[in-house]
């Protein structure tokens, strides 16, 4: 049976993924069957958000599984699980995924991994939209009554199992009454928050204004933010945390304006291995994306360009991380080796 998920269906012997690079214009489903479409589609950005990568991840390695049939073992699936690995570097939820298929997978071959790592893949899904649900919960009694939140890029429904981290976040407190306004930057080069976190929120009524990026710091000078509310891609063993890139300037912009700065991610976007982030890799994408726009031009063909996907927000700039098992105030190397410790012993 589908799960109930707006931006990834699986059905069994394919997955549906809602090709996000369309929207708000128009709505497209791209249909994956094997690993190196779903690769493809986390590379390409048909799919984005750490959460909806490693659920696309998964359901790629099944597929994968699947296809092979009799043949299907840790071994032969090695190039798959390279593929999918290589598509983003910098998200960790995309390699704990496939390494918890993995490990599920360890003593199993032909159509029984397959069919494992199919139910293991939707156990993934499942698990986030009810992280989801928690996160969004545990997150809303942080803000303010009749907040004005600012957010960056796209966090929702779009870009996890369902409901979302950030945005779980804003619904959950709009759903509670004391949610005034959300505040989307715009967010270059790809405009997720322009493109997506809008269309999210107004399909629900939520209100919405939409801002330029370099709009922030007037607005917090302003008083006209009481709250700055971003998701994570990984999250370093001491707190810093990476996320889409401009996140370290709202970081700085908030503390100035005594704002509080709040990250939510599911616990599986921590990385214990990670000391911290100076560690982290940071993609850096293609220069068209900063060059262009919907494929016109608006700089010299020939201009350098840097063009980093993500930044590292230090964590004595956040104020707390929020995950589905819990609140991490303050966040620095004692109080998440605190939480990790606290997951640990429930496991």
């Amino acid at each position: 049976m589908p799960i109930d998920s707006p931006a990834i269906r699986w059905l069994d012997d394919h997955l549906l993924l809602l090709d996000q690079r369309h929207l708000p214009s128009r709505t497209e489903w791209l249909a994956i069957h094997d690993a190196a479409g779903a690769a493809g589609a986390i590379r390409d950005m048909a799919v984005r958000g750490a959460p909806a990568i490693g659920i696309t991840a998964a359901y790629g390695l099944a597929l994968e599984a699947l296809g092979l049939g009799r043949r299907a073992s840790l071994e032969t699936l090695r190039p798959a699980l390279e593929t999918l690995a290589a598509s983003r570097p910098t998200a960790v939820n995309l390699f704990w995924a496939l390494e918890r298929l993995q490990r599920l997978g360890a003593d199993l071959e032909g159509e029984a991994l397959g069919r494992r790592l199919a139910r293991e893949a939707e156990s993934i899904h499942q698990d986030d939209q009810a992280a989801n649900l928690r996160l969004g919960e545990l997150g809303a009694a942080l803000l303010p009554h009749d907040a004005r939140v600012y957010t960056h890029c796209n966090t929702g429904a779009l870009a996890t199992g369902g409901h979302g981290t950030a945005l779980g976040i804003i619904r959950s407190a709009w759903r509670g009454g004391h949610l005034r306004e959300v505040i989307a930057g715009e967010t270059r080069p790809w405009l997720q928050g322009a493109r997506l976190t809008t269309w999210e929120l107004m399909q629900e009524n939520i209100p919405v204004t939409l801002v330029a990026d370099s709009a922030a710091g007037m607005l917090m000078a302003a008083g006209r933010v009481d709250a700055v509310v971003v998701g994570a891609d990984r999250i370093a063993a001491n707190g810093d945390t990476a996320n889409k890139i401009g996140t370290y300037g709202l970081a700085v912009l908030a503390r100035h304006h005594g704002l509080p700065f709040i990250v939510a991610a599911p616990d599986s976007t921590l990385d214990p291995a990670m000391t911290d982030g100076s560690g982290i890799v940071i993609e850096e994408r293609a220069a068209d994306e900063v060059r262009r726009v919907g494929g016109q031009p608006l700089a010299p063909e020939q201009c350098p360009v840097y063009n980093p996907a993500f930044d590292v927000t230090p964590a004595a700039l956040i104020t707390a991380i929020v995950t589905e098992s819990g609140v991490v105030h303050s966040p620095d190397a004692a109080s998440v080796a605190e939480h990790l410790s606290r997951l640990n012993r429930r496991s």
